[in-house]
Parts: structure tokens; C-alpha cells; sequence
């Protein structure tokens, strides 16, 4: 059955490493039907939109999408594309999985750990944020609820179990943020009750920081709220090479987004010598997500044996291939 996947190319680079990425999906001869829709500044040239009715609606009908980065310009509409994008679909959990490849710039040589975090409260609330006139006082608003605190602490737990990992970290700051961070370490030390084949542990989020640096091969799953995993996922990027190597996925109970968490990178669009690896390695997750494992699992190692062969590498890779030929390598390895 032919699986309809909305496609948002996005700005700056997003359009060269979307091809570079749909055609390795073409390779695979994947039964998928794209439908390609606009968000970010594209949709703005063309709609006068940053986010159009149309793509929304479509994302809702397809319920898979996969999205290269998008910028939002300042003072226009919305705070975050990618923020009022989770928040109207629900997307409530953000799994950014961080795999060293050797041949990277990784730190070190042993790293998989898989970040959970809530998406859609905690400190990233547009609503209750003021400034007073004089602009000498700033206040934002912290929201966290037992339901939202529950869903992604299980979601945590189920994915460990499915995944076959053994040990889920919970991440807050509940020793001076004693209610909101402390509702949701209460949630999560609650519901490690009902997961006892699953080590568990809890961590406040600075030491988190400093062991990650330290020891990351203590970490298999963390799960944690909304601005604690934005740092997080990104310091765990960091440990093996950095955003270009880093996928992510935002998961609600009807709709799933699949993205390359970096940025536009307006430096270099149009250069064609943008590194695809981490939108590639978002359409390995959603395969995985749509059943797929062993064309996933084929991605990921074409990857891995491309960087090992240092073969056509892009320049933040080491090498000085452009972006189709790096693609070509990749392809070359799918079998």
C-alpha cells in the first residue's frame, strides 16, 4: 500500500539535502508518495505565510512528514516554525538519537544514547512571557502537567523496552525548581515502578551536563522536560561530531515529523556542499517508524561505511565532495 509522506524542503540548504536524501529513499525503492509542501521562508515568498493552512492540513492527512531546517524571520508571526509545528499536531516527544561514526569528528568512539524530551510545555510557552515598558523586567511563565510529565516518561520506557536498552536517565533541577521540575521527577520516579527490568536513576540537569562531558558512556535513554533536552541533545551532538550527524523525530499519537535538527546554514546554500548525513539518518528513523527496520538499518550502515572508506566526503566531514557526490557514495553502499 502506497504510504503518502508530506515533504517540506525547507530554506537555505534544506532543498539540496532533501534531494540528496529522497533520492537514497528512491534507491530503496520505497512504495512512498511524496506531496511537497512549504514552510518557513518558502511558504512566505510564495503565500505570504510562514505556515500555510494547506501544509498543515496535509501533514494532518498524511500523518508522516519529513522536513529539512526552516527559518523564522524575526518579528514575523510566529516565536518558532518549528515550535507552533509540534505544538498543533501534539507532537509531544522529541527522540534525537546520537550514534558515533567513526571517521567523524565524534569525541569519542563509543556513544549511543537517545534523548527523549517533552516538546510541547515546561519554559518554551509563547503565552505568559512580558517585558514592562522600560525593558528592565522580563518574565516568562514555566508550565509543566502530570499528563504531558506522564507521556513522555513513559514513552521513554517504551521505547527503551522496544529498543532492548537497559537503563532510562531522568533529567531535572527539582532541588531549587522544587514544583515544576519536582512534578516531574515525582511522575517519572513513579512510573520506574512499573518498568523493573529497566534501570533507572535520576540526575540533576548540571551534573548531567558534566557527566556527559566526563563518562557519556554511562547514558543509554534520558528522558526530560522541554529546555533541559534542548541543551542536552544538543551537548550530545556535540560528543560525536556535532548537528550534521544528529536526526530527530517529533512523535504525537497521530502525526510524526522526521527532521534534520540543524539549521539552514544561509552561509553555504546554494554551494551545493552541504553534508545530508542527518536528514538521511531522519528518514532512516521514520522507515523505522513506518516498519521498515531493515531499509533503516541499510542507511545507517551505507552511511557508516562511507565515512569509514572516507569516500567523497562533504568539507565538514574532512573531505571535498559536494553534496550529490556524497550522495552517490552512499548509494553506492545500499546494496
Amino acid at each position: 500500500m502506497t504510504q503518502k509522506i508530506t515533504i517540506i524542503k525547507g530554506d537555505g540548504i534544506g532543498p539540496e539535502i532533501m534531494d540528496a536524501t529522497l533520492r537514497v529513499l528512491d534507491h530503496l525503492e520505497m512504495d512512498f508518495d511524496y506531496e511537497y509542501k512549504v514552510a518557513g521562508l518558502a511558504a512566505l515568498d510564495a503565500t505570504d505565510e510562514l505556515l500555510p493552512v494547506d501544509t498543515l492540513d496535509t501533514i494532518a492527512a498524511n500523518k508522516i512528514c519529513l522536513k529539512g531546517p526552516l527559518t523564522t524571520p524575526v518579528g514575523k508571526g510566529f516565536s518558532s516554525i518549528n515550535v507552533a509545528l509540534r505544538r498543533h499536531f501534539d507532537l509531544y516527544a522529541n527522540v534525537r538519537p546520537v550514534v558515533t561514526f567513526e571517521g567523524t569528528k565524534a569525541r569519542y568512539d563509543d556513544i549511543d544514547i537517545l534523548t527523549i524530551r517533552e516538546n510541547t510545555e515546561g519554559a518554551y510557552l509563547s503565552e505568559g512571557q512580558t517585558i514592562n515598558d522600560d525593558h528592565t523586567v522580563a518574565e516568562s511563565k514555566i508550565v509543566v502537567t502530570r499528563e504531558a510529565s506522564e507521556n513522555i516518561v513513559r514513552y521513554a520506557f517504551d521505547i527503551a523496552q522496544r529498543a532492548g536498552r537497559k537503563k532510562v536517565t531522568a533529567v531535572h533541577k527539582a532541588n531549587i525548581m522544587k514544583t515544576t521540575s519536582g512534578l516531574f521527577l515525582e511522575v517519572a520516579q513513579e512510573l520506574a515502578k512499573e518498568y523493573p527490568e529497566i534501570e533507572f536513576n535520576t540526575l540533576i540537569v548540571d551534573n548531567t551536563c558534566m557527566q556527559l562531558v566526563m563518562n557519556p558512556s554511562q547514558f543509554d535513554v534520558i528522558v526530560t522536560t522541554n529546555l533541559f533536552g534542548d541543551i542536552i541533545s544538543d551537548l550530545c551532538a556535540g560528543l560525536v561530531g556535532g548537528l550534521g550527524m544528529a536526526p530527530g523525530a517529533n512523535i504525537g499519537k497521530e502525526v510524526a515529523m522526521f527532521e534534520a535538527v540543524h539549521g539552514s546554514a544561509p552561509d553555504i546554500a546554494g554551494k551545493k556542499i552541504a553534508n545530508p548525513t542527518a536528514l538521511m539518518l531522519a528518514a532512516a528513523m521514520m522507515l523505522e517508524h513506518l516498519g521498515h527496520v531493515e531499509k533503516a538499518n541499510r542507511i545507517r550502515a551505507a552511511i557508516k561505511n562511507t565515512l569509514l572508506a572516507k569516500d567523497r566526503l562533504t568539507g565538514d566531514l574532512g573531505g571535498s565532495a559536494k553534496t550529490a557526490e556524497f550522495t552517490d557514495a552512499v548509494i553506492s553502499r545500499l546494496g
